[in-house]
């Protein structure tokens, strides 16, 4: 279980933001521990990605502070600065998210070719398919398309990509979307033993629960634009919380509306 008494890496004070009308996220306050792994959980709609996003700073929050590493997330960045900020992060996309026209290892060295990342094309090529091997696929699948491969090994082109720059943090975004339970189980199982071994943060938001017990460190609840409970994963089935319990159940029954 993580050390909480490690500092945070990323924090969210009071985090407000809107789209219109829409008010998204009401006040979102987390702390994730450097090293840690956090899953956020909650229905479709209720600010997740906008939380994710947020982070990165893709979307500016309307107040309310996030700060990354003790620094703030979302000001003074010139785009060098930005680019360094950028470099720090791994991110593995709901379904992958795959370039189609670029073979397998173009796609997992992606950033080391370009950028303030950029290393000379033979030593990316040996990078991306060194990080392919440690996501069990052979070399020889290197030279593929993404269109010759499976939903299963799309998944993990796609993790080899987030870890192949050796980021800090890692953002997994629904990362068993449309696998089969055997290959979900595959999926949960390499996400964490690469966390641990990089020593990464990782964030990670999702609807599988399955995912949650595997991957999770400490788990939040985010419902209505809020954080309705936080703590660690082994606390998640006696928390005690209505929004959890649910959620976790299944149940039709609770304070979460169903959309209909």
């Amino acid at each position: 279980m993580t050390d909480m008494t490690k500092p945070a890496m990323i924090e969210m004070k009071s985090v407000h933001k809107a789209f219109g009308a829409n008010q998204v996220l009401r006040g979102v306050d987390l702390s994730i521990a450097r090293g840690s792994s956090m899953v956020i959980i909650g229905g479709s709609g209720t600010g997740k990605s906008v939380m994710l996003k947020s982070v990165l700073g893709l979307i500016t929050q309307d107040s309310g502070q996030i700060l990354v590493d003790g620094k703030d997330a979302g000001k003074g960045h010139s785009s060098r600065d930005r680019d360094a900020f950028l470099a720090r992060f791994g991110m593995l996309f709901q379904g992958a998210a795959l370039f189609d026209s670029l073979p397998v290892w173009q796609n997992v060295a992606f950033r080391l070719l370009r950028g303030s990342l950029k290393r000379p094309k033979e030593e990316a090529r040996e990078i991306a398919i060194e990080k392919l091997r440690r996501v069990g696929l052979k070399a020889d699948v290197a030279d593929r398309l993404p269109a010759e491969l499976s939903g299963g090994m799309q998944k993990r082109v796609g993790l080899a990509r987030a870890i192949a720059a050796e980021p800090e943090i890692i953002f997994f975004d629904e990362p068993t979307t449309g696998l089969d339970p055997i290959m979900s189980g595959v999926i949960n199982d390499l996400i964490r033993e690469i966390v641990v071994e990089m020593g990464a943060t990782a964030m990670t938001i999702t609807h599988d629960m399955s995912s949650v017990r595997a991957i999770a460190d400490n788990v939040a609840m985010l419902h209505g634009g809020k954080i309705r409970w936080t703590g660690p994963v082994g606390d998640m089935d006696a928390s005690g919380d209505p929004y959890v319990e649910q959620f976790i159940s299944g149940s039709a029954e609770g304070p979460i509306e169903a959309v209909r």
